[in-house]
C-alpha cells in the first residue's frame, strides 16, 4: 500500500523543485522529507531522487509516480469536499492569503463575519503577494488566495483554479500637496512624464504593471524609491520623494502633505478570490467566498 503522506511529500517536491521548498510548504523539517522519501522508495522498490549538484532531481521513476501522487491526491482532496458538502456543516480549517492592502482593508472583516457565523471553522491568515498566493494554493498549502490583476494587464491563472471577483478597486496618483497637479480635479498619467515614482519592488506584479502602463504612454519611468507597501510609499510622497499610485483599498488613513487625484483614464484593480476546482464543493470554501464578497460590498 502506498503511504497518502509520502506520496504528499512526493507531490511536494516535484512542485517546490527541491527539498528546502518541500519543507516549507508542508511545514516539515527536511530530514523529515528525506525520511518520508527513503520509506516511498523502500515501499516501492525503485529509486525516486537522485542527486543534482547540491541539490537532488526526481528519476523517470520518481516523475512517473509523483504524477500519479498529483492525481490521487486531488481525488483525495475532492472525496473530502464531497463528504463536508453532504454533511453540509462549515467546520474544519481554512487557509487564506491576501495582498498587502486586501490582508489590511478587507480580509479582517470577512474572517471577523466569518468567525461568528461559523465559531467550529479555524481560520489561518497570511499576508502574500499574489503569485506567491496563487502558488500556494496550487500546491494545496492554503485553501483561498484573495489576488489582485489590473483593468489592463490580466493575470493568468493555472488550469484546476477557480475565481470569483470580489471588488473593483479604483486607483488615484498620490502626489505632495505643493505639486503642480495638486489641485486639479483629475490627471492623465502622461502628466508625470519628469517626475519620480515610488514603486513596489523589482518584479513583483503591481511593479510591472505601472511600468507597462506608462511606457505603453510613451513614458519612460523614473524610478526613484520602492516599497511594497502602500502606506509606505504615501510617507514617501509626504516627504515629498515623489508620486505613486494609490489604490482605495487599505488606503486610508492618507497622511498630512499628500493630495490623492483621480486619473482620468479610470485606473482600477481588479480584485477575486481564487481556489482548487477539486475543493469547489467545500461548504467552508463557499462560506469564505460569500463573506469575502460581502466584505467587499462594504467597503467598494
Amino acid at each position: 500500500m502506498l503511504n497518502l503522506e509520502r506520496l504528499r511529500t512526493l507531490d511536494a517536491l516535484a512542485r517546490h523543485g527541491s527539498v528546502s521548498g518541500a519543507a516549507e510548504g508542508l511545514h516539515i523539517t527536511t530530514s523529515a522529507v528525506s525520511q518520508q522519501m527513503s520509506k516511498l522508495e523502500r515501499e516501492v522498490g525503485q529509486q525516486l531522487l537522485a542527486k543534482n549538484g547540491r541539490g537532488v532531481r526526481l528519476t523517470d521513476a520518481g516523475r512517473l509516480l509523483a504524477e500519479h501522487a498529483a492525481r490521487i491526491l486531488s481525488q483525495v482532496e475532492l472525496a473530502r469536499s464531497d463528504l463536508e458538502a453532504q454533511r453540509g456543516q462549515v467546520v474544519g480549517e481554512l487557509r487564506v492569503s491576501a495582498f498587502p492592502t486586501a490582508a489590511r482593508g478587507l480580509v479582517p472583516h470577512a474572517l471577523s463575519a466569518l468567525r461568528e457565523r461559523h465559531p467550529a471553522l479555524r481560520l489561518r491568515s497570511c499576508e502574500l503577494e499574489p503569485e506567491r498566493g496563487i502558488a500556494s494554493v496550487v500546491r494545496g498549502d492554503l485553501d483561498l488566495a484573495v489576488v489582485l490583476d489590473w483593468y489592463n494587464k490580466p493575470m493568468a491563472l493555472p488550469d484546476g483554479l477557480v475565481k470569483a471577483p470580489i471588488l473593483d478597486d479604483p486607483a488615484d496618483v498620490a502626489m505632495p500637496v505643493d505639486h503642480r497637479l495638486a489641485g486639479r480635479d483629475e490627471v492623465d498619467l502622461a502628466e508625470f512624464a519628469d517626475d519620480e515614482w515610488i514603486t513596489w519592488g523589482e518584479g513583483e506584479f503591481c511593479h510591472e504593471w505601472l511600468m507597462f502602463t506608462l511606457r505603453s504612454k510613451g513614458i519612460e519611468p523614473i524610478v526613484g524609491h520602492r516599497a511594497a507597501e502602500t502606506h509606505t510609499q504615501l510617507g514617501l510622497v509626504a516627504a515629498g520623494l515623489g508620486v505613486c499610485i494609490a489604490p482605495l483599498l487599505g488606503r486610508h488613513p492618507v497622511p498630512d502633505g499628500v493630495v490623492t487625484v483621480p486619473v482620468r483614464q479610470r485606473v482600477r484593480r481588479h480584485v477575486y478570490v481564487v481556489w482548487r476546482a477539486d475543493a469547489d464543493r467545500r461548504p467552508s470554501i463557499r462560506a469564505a467566498v460569500k463573506a469575502l464578497r460581502a466584505a467587499g460590498e462594504s467597503v467598494a
